[in-house]
């Protein structure tokens, strides 16, 4: 995954978890920091770890940060 890709975790639902999209694609939705690492090692971050993706840069969060889950 080049470092221009956008990647935007959306705000908690109503019911929990953040949706996920890369370069406007949908990825699903996380319910976790754990979760949102998995979807971008399949979507070409192998080897990154929940520690890396809470401080990338290439995340844009919305409606709050790493720590934010429930609605």
């Amino acid at each position: 995954m080049a470092n221009e890709r956008a990647v935007i975790v959306y705000p908690p639902s109503e019911t929990g978890g953040r949706r996920v999209r890369i370069d406007g694609e949908a990825l699903g939705t996380a319910y976790s920091l754990h979760d949102l690492t998995v979807f971008l090692q399949n979507a070409g971050l192998e080897g990154w770890d929940d520690l890396d993706v809470s401080g990338s840069s290439l995340i844009e969060w919305r409606g709050g940060g790493p720590d934010s889950w429930e609605p």
